[in-house]
């Protein structure tokens, strides 16, 4: 994104699951010719799958000015052309993706090994990369380590918290603590009092989770701050009946019943905190760094809202990122050399900077974090949070036989059932072990 005007994390990062998604199953899908690269009037024609709205024309004025050998032919990302494409055995030469995820790509043989290319790069360097790079590495068994499939572009600590001060002043509530996280169920006891419900209907909301977005990143950090694992060894088994899951799940669903927040029993019209947020209309939302961009030329709230740490369940401090907007070469590309030229461009070139300068994500290379705004006091509050949570940095567990969408599926389905004391949260919890154990199976069986 350019930081020129606001626009849904949600969006992109659901269209990037639902791509990994149909990346599973991509030979099922019909072989389309849904796009081509060659060469146009003797240049290179690269065929780069992004939206707009990441990639403006003056980038790519920019980018072929730079490389005259270069046109690049810019396709509005679609998930399922982008699977149609995938099955065809005509990707694009490069496309977005989530890192967290990537696993289900990367063990499929989908995406190309970019190793190589870093180690001759001049321009990406490995020791520049953020850590959180390493959800798009891959080694055959694991995320963390091993061959990089991808590149983030910007990214943020997605647990993290933003408030509205007003709203605790009139709720008579303390300001959140800005180095230590505040505990869970102390969190929910304070959306509680911030939650102003009128004429049986609510009328500020004490905290949004963005419900909508993604709820096996929060569940998944939770049951790591306790200290405990969620998936058996090889990434084939989970079992959310133990201590530290129910507990996890138990949290949401005792949100779901306290009617603090959205939820998708009764969810936001956009599907996103980001509006009701903004008409100071919920007083804390849990969104990374990213969502401080909202605010750079709204004068009231960017006097009023400030940055908090990811919240903890037990007494491990983690800080996940849930997805880490990236980008990777498809490994039937045919023209990955200019892919690279391109992948360089935009994560350390000119594009990379003005994302940085906009606040709108941190920065993929430990060299741009200089660059993040901190002209406005709610700026350099975030930055000075946002600098300390670093350290807390942890990869979500990823396995390659499911997707994040899948596990999002299957979670709300069982919440709304428990929250409506439709089933127990131990019965709940047990029915996700088996549902989810069902679709790892599937997943291993298709990998093979």
């Amino acid at each position: 994104m350019n930081g020129s005007e606001p626009i849904s994390r949600r969006r992109l990062l659901t269209g990037a699951a639902v791509a990994a998604g149909g990346a599973a199953a991509a030979p099922l899908l019909s072989a389309c010719n849904a796009g081509s690269s060659g060469r146009s009037g003797g240049k290179v024609a690269l065929t780069v799958m992004f939206s707009a709205t990441d990639l403006p024309k003056e980038f790519i004025a920019d980018f072929e000015a730079n490389n005259p050998a270069i046109k690049i032919n810019l396709l509005e990302f679609d998930a399922t052309r982008l699977n149609a494409m995938l099955a065809s055995g005509n990707p694009p030469d490069i496309t977005i993706g989530a890192a967290v995820g990537s696993a289900n790509t990367s063990a499929r043989g989908l995406a190309t090994d970019l190793t190589p290319y870093l180690e001759k790069s001049r321009v990406l360097k490995r020791e520049d990369l953020q850590p959180v790079n390493n959800s798009f590495r891959w080694d055959g068994h694991k995320i963390g380590q091993g061959a990089y499939y991808g590149i983030v572009k910007d990214w943020s600590q997605d647990a993290t918290l933003w408030y509205n001060t007003a709203l605790f002043d009139q709720a008579k509530v303390p300001y959140l603590s800005d180095s230590q996280p505040t505990d869970y169920d102390e969190l929910l006891a304070i959306a509680k009092r911030l939650t102003v419900k009128q004429g049986g209907r609510t009328k500020v909301f004490g905290l949004g989770v963005e419900w909508a977005w993604t709820l096996y990143g929060p569940i998944a950090t939770m049951i790591l701050q306790q200290g405990a694992q969620l998936y058996n060894g090889d990434l084939t088994e989970v079992d959310l009946t133990t201590a530290a899951a129910r507990r996890a799940f138990g949290w949401f669903v005792d949100f779901g019943r306290a009617g603090v927040g959205p939820t998708s029993l009764n969810p936001l019209p956009d599907g996103s905190d980001q509006s009701t947020f903004s008409a100071e209309r919920m007083a804390i939302t849990q969104d990374g760094y990213f969502f401080g961009g909202n605010f750079v030329k709204d004068k009231t709230l960017s006097g009023r809202v400030r940055m908090a740490p990811a919240p903890i369940m037990g007494d491990k401090r983690v800080s996940p990122c849930y997805s880490g907007q990236g980008a990777w070469i498809p490994v039937k590309a045919k023209h990955k050399d200019e892919a690279w030229k391109f992948m360089e461009y935009y994560m350390a070139g000119p594009p990379a900077e003005t994302r940085a300068k906009s606040g709108w994500g941190l920065p993929s290379l430990k060299s741009l974090l200089a660059k993040l705004p901190q002209e406005l006091p709610y700026q350099k509050q975030a930055y000075s949070v946002a600098q300390r949570e670093l350290q807390y940095l942890a990869p979500l567990p990823d396995s390659p036989y499911i997707t994040v969408d899948g596990w999002n599926v299957t979670l709300d389905r069982h919440l709304q059932r428990a929250i409506k004391n439709q089933q127990s949260v131990d019965a709940a919890c047990a029915s996700v072990t088996t549902e989810i154990n069902r679709l790892l199976k599937q997943g291993r069986e298709r990998i093979g």
